[in-house]
């Protein structure tokens, strides 16, 4: 167990070591204007030929360009998921999706969730998984980088910039590069990458058996990079082929963590404060150190009620788990994958001892440690001002964040993204658990049924598409219901954390006095978790105490 640790706390040292530098590159990719190399020419010619003058958007108007074009990009893949019978490449004759699945599933990759409700290589086909699967995880996460951006512009009081030209930036200086690389090396690794269809094997025994595979290095990539999480095959990266080996999951999990730990410091460089941003990521370390610590004792720990059985061993609790990655680098990958909001899984997290589900479920309800691509920057931003503002009235000053004042409007707009989440989430399950469309997918009886609605609806809101596999969500109340959790779990805290920054861009620098609070310092470090913690696991709580917590109390 000692080298286990040792390796776990290595890996992250490396996470942390790289996090600044890629910071600070997409700090200078975002503020280079004039960018004279051979891809800035290739931009400069695709946003001629679509008609892209670049000039900068009000925050209505970049709001309103990033809803319509995901909107067009989620309706074009609706059509090729319902059409995909009679589109190429499709070697294994996979029929169209069903209206109801076919809705869900391009929300879902269009919203950066890949809240998966088919088994990944039944459902769909090469064409489909290339043309609309991949093509989505590229554009979900530059949707959430380049709002991201505009956000920390507004903050710095520049323009916002232009959301086509952020989009475009995003992919080619980021995602793609990246995920290029690293498909490369997961191919390297065993990870298949083929346009052949299905291979028939046949057994010692003289059976046969239908061996899947696909272009699914190319997959993978940007799948981790993205925080996107959908999986190739239906058990995700449990399956050999999309997980081979020790090396590929590390490499998948060092590109989970890649981006969201970059973002903070990529906004201390644009804002000229590099302090804040390395606060920021002390702060959301703090939280996921906590959190994965606590994981690592609750899942060894195992589950009492087995020890008869002698399946609560030293190894910990091994059900649902590859013997391969063991309970260890299992937990591990459930810890990253829900505070990345990447909802990827290499064990099923129905079968997690139940005080680690409740912490996958914390990860998702917070959606700061450090939550996904863009996305989990704005909501860690979102409680860096209410703390602020809580700390604004306990010293008796109007609060000021990065000199600029946090008055009433930016507070209102605040207090609607913080309610929204919980009214999805509790609303969802609430419905979910009085209907008997939504209680004939539940597979277990009492608080784990529970448990099972909730974590459906937190991942649709949180955008992170894992789930408690265990529940039956192949129908049209699940797929439909999710669907719309996730649209506006996913579009309405980016356009109104958008409308914080124009109201505080607009904004007086108030000089810096003796009296000001200061948010670069370990003091505010610790009032900004104490606020993520209250505020945001609080709202939760009464829902976790029936769920996962009574679970645990009654084994």
């Amino acid at each position: 167990m000692g080298i286990f640790l040792l390796s776990v706390a290595l890996l992250l040292v490396f996470v942390a070591l790289i996090a600044k530098p890629v910071g600070i590159y997409i700090a200078n990719v975002f503020s280079n204007d004039k960018n004279t190399s051979l891809v800035g020419k290739i931009e400069s010619v695709m946003f001629k030929a679509a008609g892209i003058k670049g000039h900068n958007q009000t925050w209505k108007q970049y709001a309103l360009a990033l809803v319509l074009a995901n909107t067009f990009m989620i309706f074009v893949v609706y059509l090729i998921f319902r059409f995909q019978e009679v589109l190429p490449l499709n070697p294994s004759h996979i029929k169209g999706m069903d209206p109801a699945l076919a809705f869900n599933t391009a929300i879902s990759f269009m919203t950066n969730t890949n809240l998966q409700h088919y088994s990944g290589e039944s459902g769909l086909s090469y064409f489909s998984q290339m043309a609309a699967v991949v093509f989505m995880m590229f554009a979900a996460p530059a949707t959430a980088l380049a709002v991201a951006i505009a956000f920390i512009r507004g903050l710095a009081g520049k323009d916002m910039g232009n959301f086509f030209v952020d989009f475009v930036k995003s992919i080619t200086h980021v995602l793609l590069p990246i995920a290029f690389i690293t498909g490369i090396l997961f191919a390297f690794l065993g990870v298949p990458q083929t346009l052949s269809g299905t291979v028939t094997a046949h057994t010692l025994e003289g059976a046969s058996q239908q061996i899947a595979r696909g272009p699914v290095a190319s997959f993978l990539s940007i799948k981790e990079l993205g925080n996107n999480g959908g999986g190739f095959f239906g058990v995700n990266s449990a399956h050999p082929f999309e997980n081979p080996n020790a090396w590929s999951n590390v490499l998948q999990i060092v590109l989970m963590l890649l981006l969201p730990t970059a973002l903070p410091f990529t906004y201390g460089k644009m804002i000229g404060q590099r302090k804040q941003g390395r606060i920021l990521f002390i702060s959301m370390s703090m939280l996921f150190i906590v959190i994965l610590s606590t994981a690592f004792v609750t899942e060894w720990g195992g589950n009492p009620r087995l020890d008869a059985f002698h399946l609560n061993e030293a190894s910990g609790y091994m059900e649902g788990k590859e013997v391969r990655f063991g309970v260890g680098m299992s937990t591990l990958y459930a810890i990253v994958t829900t505070a990345s909001e990447t909802g990827a899984v290499n064990a099923m997290h129905d079968t997690l001892t139940p005080l680690t589900g409740l912490l996958t479920l914390g990860n998702m309800m917070l959606n700061t440690v450090f939550g996904g691509v863009g996305a989990g920057f704005m909501n860690v931003m979102m409680y860096v001002i209410i703390a602020v503002f809580l700390s604004g009235l306990m010293i008796g000053r109007t609060p000021e964040y990065v000199g600029k004042k946090i008055e009433g409007k930016e507070m209102k707009l605040i207090a609607v993204t913080l309610i929204l989440q919980p009214l999805l989430i509790l609303g969802g399950t609430a419905v979910a658990l009085t209907t008997h469309l939504g209680m004939e997918g539940i597979s277990n009886p009492g608080f784990h049924g529970l448990s099972q609605a909730l974590y459906e609806f937190t991942s649709s809101a949180a955008n992170n598409g894992s789930g408690f596999e265990g529940l039956g969500d192949a129908t049209p109340f699940w797929n439909i219901s999710t669907g719309i959790v996730m649209y506006i779990g996913r579009y309405f805290g980016l356009i109104t954390m958008l409308a914080v920054s124009s109201s505080l861009a607009s904004k007086q620098l108030v000089p810096e006095t003796p009296g000001t609070f200061k948010t670069d310092t370990s003091l505010f470090s610790g009032i900004l978790i104490g606020t993520t913690v209250i505020v945001g696991a609080l709202t939760f709580f009464p829902v976790l105490v029936l769920g996962p917590v009574a679970e645990y109390l009654t084994l």
